[in-house]
């Protein structure tokens, strides 16, 4: 399986811009520039590379999560999930310095034990935090009562 997305960039670094389209349409000419990575923080602008990297964490954890639990018998009623990618600076310049995941679950019947296990399997073993192991994953995980 091969999933792919385009980027075409004109300009330079700071004042050029680019746009993104995914194959699924998703992505359809979505502008990003220096100014929606560095300065425009609501978005309205564009997006940027970080913020679609939160997404697809967000997505894929909550998606391993969802099987993990459905292994020991639980469906949860929601895995509402933030992925919060940090930019900062490393050696050579700027660099994503870290992610911390935030859940909050509904899950009928599970145990804490059982939850907190699932949930730290998946921040381990989902397919983007693998991919992403080079920088410090942690996880704030909340199961409602």
């Amino acid at each position: 399986m091969i999933r792919s997305s385009k980027a075409v960039w004109k300009g330079s670094g700071k004042e050029g811009n680019g746009k993104l389209t995914s194959t699924s349409g998703v992505l359809k000419e979505t502008p990003y520039s220096f100014e929606t990575r560095f300065v425009s923080e609501d978005g309205k602008a564009g997006t940027n590379p970080e913020e679609l990297i939160a997404a697809a964490h967000a997505g894929c954890f909550t998606m391993k999560l969802s099987f993990l639990m459905g292994n020991k018998g639980f469906t949860p009623d929601e895995l509402d999930c933030t992925s919060e990618v940090k930019l900062g600076p490393v050696e050579g310049g700027t660099g994503i310095t870290g992610i911390h995941l935030v859940l909050n679950a509904k899950v009928p019947g599970i145990s804490q034990a059982d939850f907190d296990a699932c949930a730290e399997d998946a921040k381990v073993n989902c397919p983007i935090s693998q991919v992403l192991k080079a920088v410090p994953i942690t996880l704030s995980a909340t199961l409602a009562k």
